[in-house]
């Protein structure tokens, strides 16, 4: 399990990069991000090398964001590598809430984080098809 930021952004020009400088200012990087809008505000969902720090930032900023836990997986970077985690998930009748990628790891596997139902189910239905989970720490070393 991995520890996610989401952040409420307005539809202001600027707001995005104030949200960015003020975690680059403070030496805390972005490792994954995915943003969804509509037309009055977005969702900056990210995760970083220093949850407790950024959200401290964040909060001093005054911006509202909160904690999510999701979950992070190595996923085979090849056609099909996704849909055989997916297909895992669907048989184990987890819904999936929302998910995003990430860069490659070092073994040449694409990151996917996971927002889930259930993340223990989760969890246990991945590993048990030996899905690769990533920790804290090894999606902070990417």
């Amino acid at each position: 399990m991995v520890k996610q930021i989401s952040v409420f952004v307005e539809n202001k020009k600027g707001r995005l990069a104030k949200i960015t400088d003020v975690l680059a200012r403070a030496g805390i990087d972005l490792i994954a991000l995915s943003i969804a809008d509509t037309a009055n505000f977005g969702i900056m969902r990210c995760i970083v090398s220093d949850t407790d720090k950024a959200m401290a930032l964040l909060r001093e900023n005054g911006l509202t964001a909160s904690v999510t836990n999701v979950i992070a997986t190595e996923v085979a970077d090849r056609p099909g590598g996704l849909a055989g985690v997916l297909k895992i998930l669907d048989e184990a009748g987890i819904g999936i809430e929302y998910l995003y990628s990430s860069v490659r790891t070092p073994n040449r596997n694409a990151v996917v984080i996971f927002r889930v139902e259930d993340i223990s189910a989760a969890e246990q239905a991945l590993e048990g098809n030996s899905i690769k989970l990533l920790d804290e720490k090894e999606i902070r070393g990417i």
